[in-house]
């Protein structure tokens, strides 16, 4: 009895072990299979590299903060609303609207349906505070989209969760609530906004969702992981950014330029032109297009994108300065669109001083040369033998020095390339290094001689 006991107990271990391990094997497998899957979606956006932000509603008509200046108390929410009847959009040209954004060399637009003010830029059946009850009285959305369709641009719906200006929303202000506890209320509201994105999700298919204000509650509250399943049925490949509370598919960091990469292999940082999302007349702090150029390569160096905002009026029109800003982007990223779309993450910091990215299959490094370069550049750690070395979008051929290479060693030396003055861009000048092979860099701390 006892041996049959121990062979018993011996035998329901071994198949415990292979259940765990089979078990395993398959969860692994799962999660490639998903991993997959996910990085298969997410390709179109990663190899994207630049998108333009809109920021279009009510706030355009008086240039004042969209949604925020009311509630901060800076003006009340009646006086807000009044901006309704002067939102005409009567030179709104969506056709114009893509043209430019194609032509500065952005691959994909994100556009407010509606802010944290509740104004809703589409013709929804949710609710009367829209652009149908406005001058403009017509949905805008949908033009948009048709032409970012027409031009093979990744169409972006930016949507904000809370809705400050709902009956039964809590929030109102930063000072004034509705209510605290009413889950009748909540769930009025939850059917309100859930509709309202089953109607975007219907109507338009959009490639991507940006969404805004999850701040506010938690994912539970929102019904976050509902929201992103029904949304994924109906639309399987749309991408959710990462404002869902931990429920999206890429990290959107805002304003400031990460110093370090984010840790999120897919991440997009969106900055304002100027101070502003929306239109304000009075904000003439625009970035030059060199910085702007600087910081999106700044971001692409890390493997992400930059999703640059424009704030048109509320007549339709985009202002001067920001039509301005495209074009010379435009031109910048089409005269370098190799060293751009469809590269991966440069070299780690210590190598160059400046941003770089890779080409694809990793034998070609791109320089960024963010300032006017009065010595050689130089790279450092590069083992690879170099096969040329040319200005994108010139062609001009540049010769390169290694310098103190020693035979004993497995050190590289120093890689100072020459880059004449009068070929330099009025932006930023970008030099490609066809290496021979993938690139291959010395990372180690150094060699001390034992023999010579």
């Amino acid at each position: 009895m006892k041996h049959f006991v121990e062979n018993h107990t011996r035998t329901i271990a071994i198949f415990t072990c292979l259940y765990l391990a089979v078990s395993s094997f398959l969860q692994a497998q799962e999660k490639q299979e998903d991993d997959k899957a996910y990085n298969k979606k997410m390709e179109w956006f990663g190899d994207a590299k630049l998108g333009i932000f809109i920021h279009w509603g009510i706030y355009a008509v008086n240039g004042i903060d969209e949604s925020w200046s009311f509630f901060n108390e800076y003006l009340s929410h009646e006086d807000y609303v009044k901006q309704v009847d002067g939102f005409t959009a009567a030179k709104y040209d969506p056709k114009e609207w893509v043209s430019l954004i194609k032509s500065s060399g952005a691959k994909y637009a994100v556009i407010t349906t509606k802010h944290h003010d509740g104004f809703a830029m589409w013709d929804t059946k949710f609710g009367d505070f829209n652009v149908m009850h406005s001058p403009a009285a017509k949905d805008l959305i949908q033009p948009f989209v048709r032409e970012l369709r027409k031009e093979n641009l990744k169409v972006g719906l930016y949507y904000s969760l809370p809705d400050w200006s709902y009956i039964d929303y809590p929030n109102l202000t930063r000072n004034k609530k509705r209510y605290t506890d009413d889950s009748i209320r909540w769930n009025r509201f939850l059917n309100y906004y859930q509709g309202q994105l089953k109607e975007l999700n219907s109507e338009f298919k959009p490639d991507l969702y940006w969404f805004d204000g999850d701040w506010e509650f938690s994912a539970e509250m929102w019904q976050a992981q509902k929201v992103r399943n029904f949304l994924l049925k109906d639309n399987p490949k749309v991408i959710l950014n990462s404002r869902l509370k931990g429920h999206g598919d890429y990290a959107t960091p805002e304003q400031g330029v990460p110093i370090v990469r984010p840790k999120e292999k897919y991440w997009e940082l969106c900055m304002t032109m100027n101070n502003s999302w929306g239109y304000q007349g009075n904000d003439n702090a625009y970035k030059t297009p060199n910085q702007i150029i600087g910081i999106f390569v700044d971001c692409i160096s890390m493997g992400g994108n930059l999703l640059l905002d424009i704030g048109p009026k509320a007549n339709g029109t985009i202002p001067d300065e920001q039509v301005a800003i495209l074009k010379e982007l435009g031109r910048w990223t089409n005269k370098h669109k190799e060293a751009i779309y469809g590269t991966q993450a440069g070299l780690p910091a210590g190598h160059f001083y400046g941003p770089s990215t890779l080409s694809a299959d990793g034998t070609i490094l791109y320089l960024f040369l963010t300032q006017t370069p009065t010595h050689p550049i130089v790279i450092k750690g590069l083992k690879n033998p170099i096969n040329r070395i040319r200005i994108v979008g010139d062609g001009t051929k540049l010769s390169h020095q290694v310098v103190g290479k020693m035979y004993w060693s497995e050190v590289p030396g120093l890689t100072y390339i020459d880059v004449p003055q009068d070929k330099l861009d009025d932006q930023v000048t970008v030099i490609a290094v066809q290496l021979k092979g993938k690139i291959d860099l010395y990372r180690e701390d150094g060699q001390v001689i034992e023999s010579n």
